[in-house]
């Protein structure tokens, strides 16, 4: 049961009997009418803008209008209450019956209280962390893969069919690095003294390994042969080994893609029908979106594809990018968006109706190009979301963190991950807007305090299973089972902080609407911080006040309707937990 939405249509139904017209003698646009909880919990349990939105394109007053919405609003048997307040914002108080049948639903539906099913399911894209494979997963990678990840489970909860997806960057210079590198190490391991790694290799101890599997592969016969035959057969080894080290540090991380797609496959014209590269410029050429040009020198730092000379370039300043982009450079050969370009007709191709980049602060700039890029391509059929993700500042106790550098010139993934666990992490990671700065404090995340959400959050699930265990016998004496509360007497939770705990609740599966709409993640861990205190706020209460303890010696019934409401509240936060991805414990040592 989602509350509000049930009450959107009570208040949409009641205005359409108000036979209300516009000034063309139309029924007015209810799209924007909405109900939601009132910032005041004072003010009411709900509260609609109906009378604000659409006062306007009536001509009428809106508290006019409200004092005729209110009127038939109180014929509603569950409405015990109407107040308007302001200019015309309604304020509802509800019966006590609708908040018993949003307990009810917790308990029926379980951790897909709040779920949504959308026929058909539409498709989206999620493309996250994407970083090149060229080493271990560091430190800058963790939250764009927790926000990427996390972004995808909420949308998957809310209908959508979700695909997660990882683009491996092996078509570029640095590939060539890497195989270099990794030829180094592979000497090294035929007992060759390297010395120091050359600047412009990859120094970490990471790659050697790799050259160990080469020599066990071919022996020293590499070393006698030109660059030009071992790079390839180097650089197949030195990817593969890359994607099975990047799925492992992911893989600790609870971060699992189904989709790894390979930049090189839009460059490969094997089958002679040409690339898919070929194929995106026959497309924007057909649409007359290409053209013979020269481009401006861009301001600041002049990227790698700029050429002083005509080249050929795809109209995105038509589709509200800041200037128009370089596709082929002036020797023939593709530039590095040209790739992305051809990358998103793919995904295109592939029916997405939404597709998703989730990238790190430096790439600031891509936004724009992207969603020229899906306006183009689409014809405004796929909408392109892009959300970044600001610098994560590790810290120790306030202080900055030198951590052991053991993989070359970062601190891994594997190592923040190794200290404190995926769960802190992971929660951390979202306990903040993915575009704000994030002081990540080793310290605090690992602390058993009320100061620790993650440990704050799931002590609360802890809680419940606690509760919930303490009472199995007496549950079972009295023919009860944990998953078998919905029958209990919820009109004997009369009391504020039970009631409060009903209501939180009941905001969750509008919470997840939202999260989704907007693409925010942080709504959910902020949600769950929330219910976690309502619930330890009112346990302490017990404390004081023997008579609002969750299990009643003597008192079956009341026992029974307050364990009912502490599965519902562990249902909630396991469904919130498990959609970030971080476990929901039963015990916490």
């Amino acid at each position: 049961m989602n509350i509000f939405a049930d009450f959107t249509l009570r208040v949409k139904d009641a205005l359409q009997g108000l036979d209300l017209k516009d000034s063309n003698g139309d029924a007015p646009d209810l799209s924007r009418v909405v109900v939601e909880a009132p910032r005041d919990p004072a003010h009411g349990d709900l509260a609609t803008n109906a009378a604000m939105v659409l006062a306007k394109p009536l001509g009428m007053k809106p508290r006019d209008l409200a004092e005729q919405l209110v009127a038939k609003l109180n014929t509603d048997p569950e409405i015990t209450e109407t107040t308007i307040a302001g200019p015309g914002f309604i304020n509802l108080r509800v019966a006590q019956g609708v908040w018993h049948k949003v307990l009810a639903s917790v308990l029926d539906q379980g951790i897909r209280f709040g779920a949504q099913e959308r026929s058909p399911a539409p498709k989206v894209n999620v493309e996250y962390v994407s970083a090149n494979p060229t080493g271990p997963m560091h430190v800058g990678h963790i939250r764009g893969a927790v926000v990427g990840d996390a972004l995808a489970n909420i949308l998957a909860f809310a209908g959508n069919d979700v695909v997660k997806e990882y683009y491996i960057n092996d078509a570029g210079s640095q590939i060539d690095t890497l195989a270099r590198s990794a030829f180094l190490r592979y000497r090294e391991a035929l007992g060759e003294d390297i010395g120091d790694i050359p600047a412009g290799l990859y120094p970490g101890d990471y790659l050697k390994p790799v050259g160990e599997k080469l020599k066990a592969e071919f022996g020293p016969s590499l070393v006698s042969k030109e660059e030009s035959d071992w790079l390839p057969l180097v650089k197949e080894r030195a990817i593969a080994a890359m994607l099975e080290l990047i799925r492992q540090d992911l893989a600790a991380l609870g971060v699992e893609h189904e989709v790894f797609y390979s930049e090189r496959t839009l460059h490969d014209r094997g089958s002679g029908n040409g690339s898919k590269i070929d194929h995106m410029l026959e497309t924007l050429r057909h649409k007359g979106l290409i053209y013979e040009g020269t481009l401006p020198p861009p301001k600041g730092q002049v990227p790698d594809d700029w050429e002083d000379r005509e080249q050929t370039l795809f109209r995105a300043s038509d589709f509200g990018d800041d200037t128009d982009r370089a596709l082929k450079k002036s020797d023939g050969s593709y530039t590095y968006f040209a790739a992305d370009v051809a990358y998103f007709q793919d995904k295109f191709e592939r029916g997405f109706s939404e597709t998703i980049y989730v990238l790190g602060a430096d790439h600031g700039g891509y936004a724009k190009r992207l969603q020229a890029v899906g306006k183009a391509i689409s014809d405004g059929k796929t909408e392109v979301i892009v959300r970044f993700c600001q610098l994560v500042k590790l810290m120790r106790d306030g202080e900055p963190v030198k951590m052991s550098k053991r993989s070359g010139d970062f601190i891994t993934l594997r190592d923040v991950v190794d200290e404190v666990g995926p769960d802190p992490v992971r929660f951390m990671m979202l306990f903040r807007k993915n575009d704000a700065p994030l002081d990540f404090d080793f310290k605090k995340v690992t602390e058993q305090s009320k100061d620790n959400p993650v440990f704050y959050v799931q002590y609360g699930h802890a809680r419940c299973c606690s509760v919930l265990r303490q009472a199995a016998d007496e549950l079972k004496e009295a023919g009860y089972a944990v998953d078998d509360l919905a029958g209990a007497d919820f009109t004997l939770l009369d009391d504020i902080g039970e009631q409060e705990l009903i209501a939180k609740m009941a905001e969750w599966p509008k919470v997840v609407e939202a999260a989704a709409e907007t693409h925010e993640p942080h709504r959910i861990a902020f949600y769950l911080h929330e219910l976690a205190s309502s619930l330890h706020g009112h346990w302490n209460k017990g404390y004081e006040l023997p008579h609002l303890r969750f299990i009643q010696a003597g008192n079956l019934k009341l026992t029974l309707a307050r364990l009912a409401l502490v599965r519902a509240v562990s249902l909630v936060l396991a469904s919130g937990l498990t959609i970030l991805g971080v476990n929901a414990p039963e015990e916490m040592r």
